[in-house]
C-alpha cells in the first residue's frame, strides 16, 4: 500500500488535481452547476448525491469525496495511536507517504450545536451545526475494508500542506487528511458524533500505560468501530485522550437506540453524561459544570425548549431547530458553516452550508448506487 500511495503523491508540489461539477462524481440528480440542491421546504426525501474518488464541488467552500479501501488506520490504531497532531503526521509520514511530512494540523475555536430526538415512526435523528469563520468544508464518504461505512466532515481550512490550503492539493491527499481529521459524522450501525470546543483554559493530556488517541483520530476510530453508545464509551475508555489543537473539547455521541450522551475530560479524568443536546459548556456535575460562552447556554435553553415541546421531530423539524440556534441569529461574525441533520435509523444525511436552509445536500451512508 505504502509504494502505491507514494506513487501517487509524489508530486504533492507541483500537481494541483481539482474535481468539480463537471468532474466524474455522480448526482441522482441534485447537486451543482444545472442539478440544485433539494429544496427540502416541503416533506420530499430528495435525491441522493453519489460521491467518487475524485472530489466533487458541490458548492463554494463545500466539496464531497469517497474513499474506498485501507488508509493505514487500523495500523494506526495498533502501533499504540498518537498522542498529538503532530504524531498523527508523523504516523502518515513514516507508514502511508513521506510526501506527507508538510502536512499541519491546526485551528481556532470554534462553536458547535447538537441535538438528538427520535421521529413519529420511531427513528433516531441526529442534528449538527459547525459555526465558525467562513472556511472550506469537506464531506468524506469512508466505505472501509475492515470497518463501518460512514460519512464524515472536516474542516479543510484546519489543514495545511508547505504553507497552502489543503484544497490545493490532489484529491488522494485531501481525501486521506480528511480521513484523520473528522469533526462530525455517521457511520452504518446509526452511531452519530461530534465535536464541541469549550472555551477553557484547561486541555486534555491523558497519562497512564494505555495507548493515545487525539480527538479527531478518537472520532474516525468511534466512526470505524463502535456500534453504539456503550460501545463508543468504551473503546473511548481504552485510550489516553490528548485534545488536537490543544484545546478543550467534549464529545456528543448518539445511537439509533435513541441512547444520547456527551463525554467530557474534567482534570483528564472521562465523565459520561446522559443529555439530548449539547452546545459549548460542560455539562458534567462537579467543578467544572456551566463552563463556557453564555451565548452556548442560550443555544442550550433553546434546543431543550424545542425538545419539552415535540416529544418527536421529523428532519425538516431537526433542520429548523437547527436554524433556531444558527450563528445568524446573535449577529456575530461567525456563520454556522454547515448544519446536518442524520437519520441514524436509514442512514440519511442531509447538510446544508452556511445557513441556507432551504437547499439540501443528501447522502446516504452506504454510498447510494452508481
Amino acid at each position: 500500500m505504502k509504494k502505491i500511495l507514494a506513487s501517487l503523491f509524489a508530486a504533492l508540489l507541483i500537481t494541483m488535481v481539482f474535481a468539480g461539477c463537471n468532474g466524474t462524481g455522480k448526482i441522482l440528480p441534485a447537486g451543482c452547476g444545472d442539478n440544485p440542491p433539494l429544496d427540502t421546504q416541503g416533506d420530499d426525501n430528495g435525491n441522493l448525491i453519489v460521491p467518487t474518488d475524485e472530489i466533487m464541488e458541490l458548492t463554494g467552500g463545500l466539496s464531497v469525496v469517497r474513499n474506498n479501501g485501507d488508509y493505514g488506520f487500523d495500523e494506526f490504531l495498533a502501533q499504540g495511536g498518537a498522542s498529538s497532531d503532530s504524531e498523527v503526521v508523523s504516523f502518515l509520514t513514516q507508514n502511508v507517504t513521506s510526501d506527507l511530512e508538510s502536512l499541519i494540523l491546526g485551528g481556532n475555536h470554534f462553536g458547535c450545536s447538537t441535538l438528538s430526538v427520535k421521529d413519529a415512526d420511531g427513528n433516531a435523528l441526529f442534528g449538527r451545526n459547525f459555526d465558525w469563520s467562513v472556511c472550506n468544508a469537506m464531506i468524506v464518504q469512508n466505505l472501509p475494508k475492515n470497518g463501518y461505512n460512514s460519512i464524515s466532515t472536516v474542516n479543510t481550512d484546519f489543514i495545511s500542506m508547505s504553507g497552502m490550503e489543503l484544497s490545493s492539493q490532489p484529491d488522494e491527499i485531501q481525501a486521506l487528511a480528511g480521513l484523520y481529521a473528522p469533526l462530525d459524522g455517521l457511520n452504518e450501525m446509526g452511531l452519530a458524533v461530534s465535536v464541541n470546543m469549550i472555551q477553557d483554559n484547561a486541555t486534555i493530556e491523558q497519562n497512564t500505560d494505555k495507548p493515545d488517541i487525539t480527538t479527531t483520530t478518537a472520532i474516525r476510530l468511534l466512526l470505524d468501530k463502535a456500534a453504539d453508545v456503550k460501545e463508543a464509551v468504551e473503546l473511548l475508555n481504552s485510550y489516553d485522550m490528548h485534545a488536537s489543537m490543544g484545546y478543550m473539547m467534549h464529545l456528543a455521541i448518539a445511537d439509533r437506540a435513541g441512547n444520547s450522551v456527551v463525554v467530557e475530560y474534567v482534570n483528564n479524568k472521562m465523565v459520561v453524561t446522559e443529555t439530548p443536546a449539547v452546545t459549548n459548556f460542560y455539562l458534567a456535575e462537579g467543578e467544572k459544570n456551566g463552563i463556557g460562552t453564555r451565548q452556548s447556554h442560550q443555544r442550550y435553553e433553546i434546543l431543550m425548549n424545542r425538545l419539552a415541546d415535540s416529544e418527536t421531530m421529523e428532519m425538516n423539524d431537526v433542520r429548523d431547530a437547527l436554524d433556531s440556534v444558527s450563528k445568524d441569529n446573535f449577529g456575530e461574525f461567525e456563520s454556522t458553516e454547515w448544519s446536518i441533520v442524520m437519520n441514524q435509523s436509514t442512514g440519511e444525511v442531509r447538510y446544508y452550508h452556511r445557513e441556507n436552509y432551504h437547499n439540501a445536500y443528501v447522502f446516504t451512508v452506504a454510498g447510494g448506487q452508481e
